[in-house]
């Protein structure tokens, strides 16, 4: 059921409101805990700054989710209708995925550069691990019996695919994308930490290290924007996608 863009609105106005005021009866200094009429000002003063670095962001998120969304259900495919790829491919990717992702960034700006590639990278390989899970799945949680009366039918192994498999896996795929979104926005982040320049990641350990906190929560908060933006357009594509899966329709509570 869609969540009332109303209640939302309200949820904030309260949430912020009682953080104004803890803040004002504390008395705690803004190094600490700055208020959200101090982050308000801040982010009003240097909002072009803002901007800039969350476009960045921004940017190598869709990135490494885009490379995600191509590859990640190409291998699914391959995994599914190759015995070399689910027996070999497969435990490789699993073995890989248990390593820290951040811990392998280094590895990349060596390799990479300091660049925007290095950054993608980072946001590829998070995102990449939920796709190819979700959309295995979904290929083979399909009723035999339906493979079976259209082999019975001499459809081809393709045909199959593009008829059954697919639209079958759509909802799983999408259930994928979801986590992938903001997995990117993670790696993105995470790679901003180790070799960047720009982006709310730089942009967070810059404030970090001369005690500017109202700058670290301007870009929590548009990070927390982007990736609740990010999230509802994926989720507003799979309702045009697969209007006709159960999840989407309405349900009329007694």
């Amino acid at each position: 059921m869609p969540i009332s863009p109303l209640r939302i609105v309200v949820s904030l106005l309260v949430f912020f409101g009682l953080w104004q005021a803890l803040v004002a009866l504390v008395g705690l200094p803004a190094w600490i805990l700055p208020s959200p009429s101090q982050i308000f000002l801040e982010f009003a003063h240097n909002y072009r700054d803002y901007l800039f670095q969350t476009v960045s962001t921004l940017g190598t998120t869709l990135a490494g989710f885009g490379l995600a969304f191509v590859f990640g259900p190409l291998l699914a495919i391959l995994i599914v209708y190759s015995r070399f790829f689910e027996t070999s491919v497969f435990p490789l990717l699993i073995s890989f995925n248990s390593i820290p992702k951040i811990a392998l960034a280094p590895l990349f700006v060596i390799w990479l550069g300091t660049g925007a590639q290095a950054r993608i990278a980072v946001s590829f390989l998070i995102a990449f691990f939920p796709v190819v899970i979700d959309t295995i799945l979904g290929l083979r949680s399909v009723d035999p019996d339906a493979l079976d009366l259209f082999k019975a039918m001499r459809g081809s192994r393709f045909q199959s695919l593009m008829k059954i498999r697919l639209p079958h896996a759509l909802p799983f795929l999408f259930s994928g994308l979801k986590v992938a979104i903001s997995f990117a926005l993670v790696g993105a982040i995470a790679g901003e930490f180790i070799a960047s320049q720009t982006g709310l990641g730089s942009a967070i350990l810059i404030a970090q290290g001369m005690f500017q906190t109202q700058r670290v929560f301007v870009s929590l908060i548009l990070l927390g924007i982007m990736g609740a933006a990010l999230f509802y357009l994926v989720e507003f594509a799979e309702r045009i996608v697969c209007p006709w899966h159960v999840s989407h329709r309405t349900v009329i509570r007694s």
